[in-house]
């Protein structure tokens, strides 16, 4: 599924999300999905890529709302940057 396609059925609000990238002076972001956005996690990955320098890790752990941060270890945790989450409540797909 292409990012149009993606589009269609959520609001993903990248726009936002580059705009913060880019604010920040982002170089290494972590990106949490929710399990219905997961298989999406790469197509949005090579957008972000196209738009900004930044570079990105997708994390497949659980992700159930803002307060389920990954605990990354303290290496890794130096080197992110940013941390963005997308939440499915405003994201559900419209038909």
């Amino acid at each position: 599924m292409d990012l149009k396609e993606i589009n269609k059925k959520y609001d993903l609000e990248l726009n936002k999300v580059i705009k913060e990238i880019k604010k920040n002076k982002a170089q290494l972001v972590l990106l949490q999905f929710p399990d219905g956005l997961k298989p999406y996690a790469t197509d949005i990955v090579d957008y972000l890529e196209e738009k900004t320098k930044a570079e990105f890790i997708i994390w497949f752990g659980s992700c159930f709302g803002a307060c389920d941060t990954p605990v990354l270890g303290k290496n890794l945790e130096k080197k992110i940057d940013l941390i963005i989450q997308f939440g499915h409540n405003e994201m559900m797909p419209e038909y």
